[in-house]
């Protein structure tokens, strides 16, 4: 069966060899929380559909318009196999709860590094932030190296002491970065943000082939789990 929790998802779990995001767009804060509880609502109504979905989480835009989606895959063939079986009566039973939602797109990555929580660390984030970082069609190589120049730049003493983890994962597609950004709370995002930049974040920023970056905030709303 499957059992609601409020524990956050492990990113760095090495069983997951496709993890998945996606995004809904709602309209009011209102929608927000009944699109949250129709889709939990329609999983608790049915067996966990297989084995190899590890968790399906849902998260909260602070712009009280999105909801994010993160599901964890063994693999994609598994996700195609629940696609054919499950989903549609699935989306079906939300549709019906919350009409008129949008479904802006669902993306497929896979996962390359991380910047784990130091060993000890029991925080519960108490912000999510999901940075998109697009890169130029001709540096889709690039990826990995500018990920390995952002965490050189996080191992620095000077680091931000609000940031839990981070981890980054590379679209399939070749296009862009996703960083899953645990934060300690929305102040201590703000202080890193605010905060003047060294020539470690110079090199982040100006990284050849780079386009441009958007970040989104987020709360952790409900996990699905087996």
């Amino acid at each position: 069966m499957t059992r609601r929790t409020h524990t956050h998802p492990d990113l760095t779990r090495p069983e997951s060899g496709a993890p998945f995001f996606s995004t809904w767009r709602v309209g009011t804060p209102e929608r927000q929380a009944q699109a949250v509880e129709a889709v939990a609502r329609t999983w608790d109504g049915r067996p966990w559909p297989t084995n190899d979905l590890l968790g399906y989480h849902l998260y909260t835009g602070r712009d009280g318009t999105t909801l994010l989606h993160h599901s964890q895959w063994r693999s994609e063939q598994a996700y195609e196999a629940f696609v054919k079986t499950h989903r549609q009566e699935r989306n079906d039973e939300i549709d019906t709860a919350v009409p008129g939602i949008e479904r802006v797109g669902l993306d497929r990555y896979r996962r390359y590094r991380s910047r784990e929580r130091a060993a000890g660390d029991t925080r519960i984030p108490g912000l999510i932030v999901i940075v998109r970082i697009d890169f130029e069609p001709d540096a889709a190589g690039k990826r990995a190296d500018w990920v390995d120049t952002v965490l050189t730049a996080l191992s620095s003493p000077e680091a931000d002491r609000g940031l839990i983890s981070a981890h980054f994962h590379l679209s399939t597609d070749g296009g862009h970065v996703l960083n899953y950004a645990e934060w300690e709370s929305d102040d201590s995002y703000d202080e890193a943000v605010a905060a003047p930049v060294g020539p470690e974040w110079v090199r982040v920023r100006t990284y050849p082939g780079l386009k441009g970056f958007s970040a989104v905030r987020y709360t952790h709303t409900v996990g699905l789990v087996p």
